[in-house]
Formats: C-alpha cells, sequence, structure tokens
C-alpha cells in the first residue's frame, strides 16, 4: 500500500517545523523527507537529519542531474527534494512529509497531482512578528524582510486544499493530525489496509 504524500508550507515563525515535530511524535508511519540546501547550519542542527547541507557546486549538480523533485531559492540559498528519497518511503508505505514553500509545493504538484496541501497561518501580523522577534536569531533588517516575504507567501494561501491557524498550538496540532487521521480512513486506504478482513465480513456463513 502507498502513502500519501503531504506538502505543508507556511511563512517563516508561523510553527510549522514544531507542528510537524509534534505531529511525527503522536502517530506512527509518518516520515519528514530533509531536504538539501546550501545554506549555513544553525547551531543545533545536524546534517543529514535537519538538513543535507551541500554547497552550491553539488547542489547544482543535482539540479542537472534531475535528482530533485523539486528545488527553490530562498533567502539568498538554495533548497531542494530529493526525488529518489520521496518516492521510496511512499513505496514503503509511509506518509511523508515536505516542508516547502509554495514554489515548490507548485512544482512537487506536478509530479503527485494526488498529494495533500497543507498551509500553516498565523493568527495575525502581529503574532507572527513577535515570535520572528521572540527567537532571537535575526537583525531587525533581517525580520523586516521575512515579514514582507510572509505577506507574499500567505498570498498562495488559496492554491492549498487545508488552511490550519496556528493562534493556540494544541488546537493547531490536533487539527493537523484530525487530518492526517480522517486521510488514513479513506475508502481505498481501508480497503488495502483491512482486505482480508473485508473479505471474511462479506463471506456468507457455511
Amino acid at each position: 500500500m502507498s502513502g500519501t504524500l503531504y506538502i505543508i508550507s507556511a511563512p517563516s515563525g508561523a510553527g510549522k517545523t514544531s507542528l510537524v515535530k509534534a505531529l511525527i511524535e503522536r502517530l506512527d508511519g509518518i516520515s519528514v523527507s530533509v531536504s538539501h540546501t546550501t545554506r549555513a547550519s544553525r547551531p543545533g542542527e545536524v546534517d543529514g537529519v535537519d538538513y543535507h547541507f551541500i554547497d552550491k557546486a553539488s547542489f547544482e549538480g543535482l539540479v542537472e542531474a534531475g535528482d530533485f523533485l523539486e528545488h527553490a531559492k530562498v533567502f539568498d540559498n538554495y533548497y531542494g527534494t530529493s526525488r529518489a528519497a520521496v518516492v521510496d518511503k511512499l513505496e514503503a508505505g509511509e506518509d511523508v512529509i515536505l516542508e516547502i514553500d509554495w514554489q515548490g509545493a507548485r512544482q512537487v504538484h506536478e509530479a503527485f497531482p494526488e498529494a495533500v496541501k497543507v498551509f500553516i497561518l498565523p493568527p495575525s501580523l502581529g503574532a507572527l512578528r513577535d515570535r520572528l522577534t521572540g527567537r532571537g536569531q535575526d537583525n531587525e533588517e533581517i525580520i523586516a524582510r521575512r515579514m514582507t516575504d510572509a505577506v507574499s507567501e500567505m498570498s498562495r494561501h488559496d492554491e492549498y486544499h487545508y488552511l490550519i491557524f496556528n493562534d493556540d498550538f494544541n488546537i493547531a496540532l490536533a487539527e493537523l493530525e484530525a487530518l492526517f487521521r480522517a486521510r488514513r480512513l479513506r475508502h481505498e486506504a481501508q480497503q488495502q489496509r483491512h482486505a482480508a478482513a473485508l473479505t471474511g465480513l462479506l463471506a456468507s456463513e457455511s
């Protein structure tokens, strides 16, 4: 049985990464695709776990070889998703999450039109700015740029199937979990997962 491909997008600071991390701690059978990036690693990030950190020349070589399912330039750095890694996990029956922006979502949708697209939104621009400032990682110039880019990113919300507003984290997490659980109850999914049980239920009593 093939897994489901999920595309989860959000502006920086909306809480996407925290929600996804909490989700995979609550549900089995989900993996997050580890992207390749040319940006420098941040404190605490581990190569091969958070990202595959590579240089620009290596990244461009993978692009030319057609190894990426999608790739994009974000904040002067490149990000890409390995096609083979995603396909292997889906064929193994795992649900796969891609944490990518709207540009990448469009590229992936061309190859996987059945992918489920989810957009995470902050409750307000004020709350988003507070979250970005609270990180203590960026100066005011970078925060201003991220805010501008966030508005541009959020304007693409109508390209997604589901919207989740991350005002209360626990509520947003419950909504995201409900989405995944509901998708697993689809008729075709249950028919494959419980084929033997269905056969037995429909068999005539001897």
